[in-house]
């Protein structure tokens, strides 16, 4: 059955065509003139059927898409990966080591589930929208941007449709 789902998955540019790409890009970038994390999201629709039939889960993809998109590769280890496979209906968070100790799974899960009612709603936009701004709320709180400090861009702010 999860194969099928995975053979037959949802367009992501479907659910999130250029327009809404474009509104999650710029909550990302309005997210990050608030604190000096980097938000990243990535949309995929499926995974390929071998992966699938070896059982691959979607944290496992998300670590993947993690790495691949460097997430990991800034300053101060704030990079957050909001990752969301389509043919699981799966949203996971994956954060860098600086928030180690900061942020608990329960918050997390939190920014997921809140994410997960807005897709059950059929409301794909609205809930990443929601997310960042979730994320948004954790970020202020750990990694503040200072008042007069200037911070780099380190990652695209452009959604992945993997």
């Amino acid at each position: 059955m999860r194969l099928f789902k995975h053979l037959f998955a949802p367009s992501a540019k479907r659910l999130f065509p250029g327009d809404s790409l474009k509104r999650i890009t710029d909550a990302i970038a309005e997210s990050e003139r608030h604190h000096t994390g980097e938000i990243c999201f990535a949309v995929e629709p499926a995974l390929h059927p071998r992966a699938v039939m070896s059982g691959a889960q979607a944290r496992d993809r998300a670590h993947e898409a993690f790495a691949e998109l460097r997430v990991w590769d800034t300053h101060a280890n704030n990079g957050v990966l909001l990752y969301l496979l389509l043919a699981d209906h799966r949203i996971e968070i994956v954060a860098d080591r600086g928030f180690l100790g900061r942020v608990s799974d329960e918050q997390w899960r939190g920014v997921c589930q809140l994410i997960e009612e807005r897709l059950r709603a059929g409301e794909a936009e609205a809930g990443v929208l929601a997310g960042v701004s979730a994320l948004t709320d954790i970020l202020v709180e750990h990694f503040p941007r200072e008042e007069g400090t200037h911070d780099v861009n380190e990652l695209p702010d452009l959604p992945y449709v993997l």
